[in-house]
């Protein structure tokens, strides 16, 4: 029961630190793998999995709520939405491997859905790009440790 509560953990803080709000699921996960109670394949699967579900939702804001990028609850500012709009116009779907970036990541796949991005495609880049940042930072803990 520890487990998956664990593991729960893990996947909310993953969810959520994918989305506007601000999260730190990498500390998570490097804690949850240093306490020894998940095993490392399983924390890093959790933690992607949690990650690319909240960048979805971040898309599905931009695909669904685009029509109210003025108003002031809108979670992209005016200033960033243009920005961020040209940026992906710019680079196109490969700029999605950027989307485990701090700062611009998040942002970048609310554009995405914006730009009706198809869904599967955007997943698929993204599920990648976030893999490959937790595989990085279990591999990087193990050479500490």
């Amino acid at each position: 029961m520890a487990t998956i509560t664990l593991l729960g953990s893990l996947f909310l803080s993953a969810l959520l630190s994918a989305t506007l709000l601000p999260g730190t699921s990498e500390i998570t996960l490097t804690g949850m793998i240093a306490a020894g109670h998940i095993p490392v394949v399983t924390a890093i699967l959790v933690a992607t999995i949690g990650n690319t579900l909240g960048s979805c939702l971040n898309w599905g804001i931009g695909r669904f709520f685009a029509g109210f990028q003025n108003r002031r609850w809108f979670p992209v500012p005016a200033d960033r939405f243009g920005y961020y709009s040209e940026w992906f116009r710019r680079w196109g779907l490969w700029s999605l491997l950027l989307s485990w970036v701090p700062v611009i990541g998040d942002p970048l796949t609310v554009v995405a859905g914006i730009a009706r991005t198809p869904l599967l495609i955007f997943t698929s880049i993204v599920l990648v790009a976030k893999g490959i940042r937790y595989m990085i930072v279990a591999g990087v803990l193990d050479l500490l440790s």
